[in-house]
């Protein structure tokens, strides 16, 4: 009777993923330590394809490719080794354009380098875009 009921508790655990944006930063920022030359990415989704858009204009990843395997997809980066840490600001927090150099001091290392991910109105952008649009927004994440 105890071994039925251990059996039913082993079966109904799952795991869920809650943000697919944060699982692919940190197996980004992971397979970055590791020295890794590329790194696969699943699930795929709009706003991370835009996120990974913005780290490869500003130099901090190589060229990455969408494979479309008509169920989720899947995003294989090529590392350049550049990247030091990337991650999510959970929830996202509203940010006006008075409040973005706050967020600076709070989440980059330095002003001189480093990158905050908004969405805005206009799009996804980093902060330096949304300054200079005079835009306030929503905060994605970080990356240096």
């Amino acid at each position: 009777r105890d071994c039925l009921l251990f059996a039913y508790w082993k079966v109904t655990f799952k795991m869920v993923r809650m943000s697919v944006l944060a699982d692919c930063l940190k197996t980004i920022t992971n397979a970055e330590k590791r020295g890794k030359r590329q790194v696969l990415i699943r699930p795929s989704s709009k706003v991370v394809v835009k996120f990974l858009q913005q780290m490869q204009q500003h130099g901090y990843i190589g060229e990455f490719e969408i494979i479309d395997d008509h169920r989720a997809g899947k995003i294989v980066i090529e590392l350049t080794g550049r990247l030091n840490k990337c991650g999510i600001v959970s929830p996202r927090f509203d940010v006006t354009q008075d409040e973005i150099e706050k967020w600076i001091v709070n989440l980059l290392p330095s002003r001189q380098f480093g990158h905050i991910v908004l969405t805005t109105s206009m799009g996804i952008m980093t902060h330096e875009e949304a300054r200079r649009k005079k835009t306030g927004g929503k905060i994605l994440g970080f990356f240096y």
